[in-house]
């Protein structure tokens, strides 16, 4: 198993709608037969930062759930609104040890 992290920075003013969003994500996971991310933001990290967790399989898992969502319209309709949100962020991809 591995455990893939998106962390975004987002702009102070547009937290309150990044985390509308990411509940929005979330149903939409569902319909790409994704599995439940789970979302936070800091307490006390870098001020305005928001968190995905998703567990997949393997790599390949993962790889194959990003081709899905992408090529999906929801996807193309969802990820610019959400982009414009953000100031950066970084993906981490750890292994879940057994």
């Amino acid at each position: 198993m591995i455990l893939v992290r998106e962390v975004f920075s987002i702009d102070p003013d547009q937290m309150k709608k990044a985390k509308e969003l990411m509940r929005e994500y979330r149903d939409m996971a569902k319909k790409f037969d994704h599995p439940q991310p789970r979302i936070m933001t800091d307490l006390v990290a870098d001020h305005y930062t928001l968190v995905m967790e998703t567990e997949f399989k393997d790599m390949k898992d993962f790889q194959e759930s990003l081709e899905k969502a992408f090529s999906a319209p929801e996807w193309q309709t969802f990820y610019p609104n959400f982009r414009k949100l953000m100031r950066g962020g970084r993906r981490e991809i750890y292994s879940l040890l057994d």
